[in-house]
């Protein structure tokens, strides 16, 4: 990384890479419904086994990680149906 200092302002010229990892991390994100809903019922089934068997810390600890899933699930949800597409409409 290199900086010029040019009429009082500080430029920073940051390495193509570095750029690029950034629209990177901000660019297209894809949810797979079906598999997040299957990975939920997973940690579900894991809470009632744990507390059948009288783990309940570790019982909420799976319902808070399917809790976590099922707003994601949520999220790309309303994404989905607030998005107006490529062409607006």
């Amino acid at each position: 990384m290199s900086a010029a200092l040019a009429g009082g302002v500080l430029f920073a010229a940051v390495p193509a890479q570095a750029a690029q990892g950034a629209v990177a991390a901000r660019g297209k994100v894809t949810c797979h419904i079906g598999q997040m809903s299957q990975e939920a019922k997973v940690h579900r089934s894991k809470a009632a086994k744990l507390d059948a068997r009288g783990q309940h810390k570790a019982a909420d600890k799976e319902r808070a990680k399917a809790r976590a899933i099922e707003k994601r699930i949520k999220q790309c949800q309303d994404a989905d149906k607030n998005n107006p597409g490529p062409f607006g409409g």
